[in-house]
């Protein structure tokens, strides 16, 4: 391409301002489409893990499951502390680890009860517990005093209790026997999605306690990486170096750790201590179906927009076509190729493409960030699926980059058609044309 084909090209859309304004205008408002559908897409994987990561799982994880008898295990690693130096050495890039304990019982209330899976936690070594959970009532720091739990806000509801309120939690230890625990309500936290229906929060003491537990074992060791993106890397780098270490260790399997602990691990036959490394991603299949659901309705959006894309440049270019046969014929007769005529066409509907697409990505852009700093409120029913109080539409450089050569790449892909058509022209015939 040379400046004159460039000149040329650019001239011929400034001859057909309105045209050309409509269908810019129309390439423009798809990419801007795409990016915010690529923004919501990504911001709900984001409270996903965000919301993940407070509650149930770190980035990567080192669990396990002890079965004192071939048909009868329970969540736990023992030793944990060997463990979590042996891991410390194999997985440098650590951000920090939190030990969590895994349980599961009912509360019980004066006026109601429900089941609640347990995390037992230090909160004082949860920085990122502290930052995420948004307490509405209460003290956070009184959940390191034994015999307290936290609520969040649905739970405190169904429950009918509020801080300082009694809880008595029952639940069945690894031996085959009912234990209880009194507890008292601490603290309330706000909404963390779906997530935040079912997971409550009571000291880890108090959680050995419940299960008769030793204070060497806990449910699992949970990782936060500086970069979450490496954490696939890192646990099957933990699942080989940990087995060279000397433990045993389950082969990769894409579950949570209860779905493993209600049906392969009984049903295994073997007894003693097995560690699970898994991922965030892998503890939350059970509610993967969100995003698959959001990526597949994007999907289609995505596919119905780049159709009226095609159509339109088709359209306007057949109607161009028609309209610059004389021009088109006399390029021709003065000794104009057929290639470079096909060039010009491609050429001017590229430069269109690329005038719409950034400034469709652009206008993205920066919706996104209006929409995030007016802090849309989402309604309570949606919260539990999207995991956002607010709607947040979390833009990547990257994503809106490829949106955007998307665009471009199929604005010049549509004009091939239009522009063999008029590279086949006849310059007699053309010339000759008349309307």
């Amino acid at each position: 391409m040379n400046l004159i084909d460039f000149k040329i090209a650019a001239r011929s859309l400034f001859r057909h301002t309105k045209r050309n304004l409509l269908l810019g205008g129309a390439i423009a408002a798809v990419t801007l489409l795409l990016v915010l559908m690529g923004g919501l897409t990504e911001g709900i994987r984001s409270a996903m893990l965000e919301s993940a990561s407070t509650l149930m799982t770190g980035h990567v994880n080192v669990g396990g499951f002890f079965k004192f008898t071939s048909g009868a295990s329970a969540p736990l690693v023992n030793d944990y502390e060997q463990v979590l130096e042996v891991t410390r050495r194999i997985v440098p890039e650590i951000d920090y680890v939190t030990v969590r304990g895994r349980g599961w019982a009912k509360a019980v209330s004066e006026q109601s009860s429900m089941d609640l899976v347990l995390g037992g936690i230090d909160v004082a070594h949860e920085p990122g517990f502290r930052k995420n959970v948004r307490i509405v009532s209460g003290n956070l720091d009184a959940l390191a005093k034994p015999n307290t739990i936290l609520l969040f806000e649905d739970q405190a509801k169904r429950l009918e209790v509020q801080v300082g309120d009694a809880l008595t939690l029952s639940a069945p230890t690894a031996r085959g026997v009912n234990n209880t625990a009194d507890v008292r309500v601490v603290a309330v936290a706000k909404n963390l999605g779906i997530l935040s229906a079912f997971n409550a929060f009571i000291s880890g003491e108090t959680l050995r306690g419940l299960y008769q537990l030793r204070r060497t074992a806990t449910g699992a060791l949970h990782l936060y990486l500086q970069d979450p993106s490496s954490a696939r890397e890192v646990a099957a780098r933990l699942r080989s170096r940990l087995a060279e270490a000397g433990f045993r260790v389950m082969d990769a399997d894409p579950k949570p750790y209860w779905e493993k602990l209600m049906g392969k691990v009984n049903s295994e036959d073997w007894v003693g201590q097995k560690l699970d490394v898994t991922t965030w991603e892998d503890e939350l299949t059970f509610i993967s179906w969100i995003l698959s659901a959001v990526g597949a309705i994007t999907g289609v959006l995505m596919f119905i927009l780049l159709v009226i894309v095609v159509i339109g440049i088709l359209n306007t270019l057949a109607i161009a076509i028609r309209e610059r046969t004389r021009e088109i014929g006399t390029l021709r007769a003065i000794g104009m190729q057929r290639t470079r005529v096909l060039f010009l066409f491609v050429l001017e509907a590229t430069l269109l493409g690329a005038v719409g697409a950034t400034t469709g990505a652009l206008a993205g852009v920066a919706l996104s960030a209006l929409v995030n700093a007016i802090q849309v409120a989402v309604p309570d029913s949606v919260q539990m699926f999207l995991m956002q109080q607010h709607l947040t539409l979390t833009v990547l450089g990257k994503t809106v980059l490829a949106r955007a050569l998307l665009i471009l790449v199929l604005t010049g892909a549509a004009a091939l058609v239009p522009a063999l058509h008029a590279a086949r022209l006849k310059p007699i015939t053309a010339m000759h044309h008349v309307g």
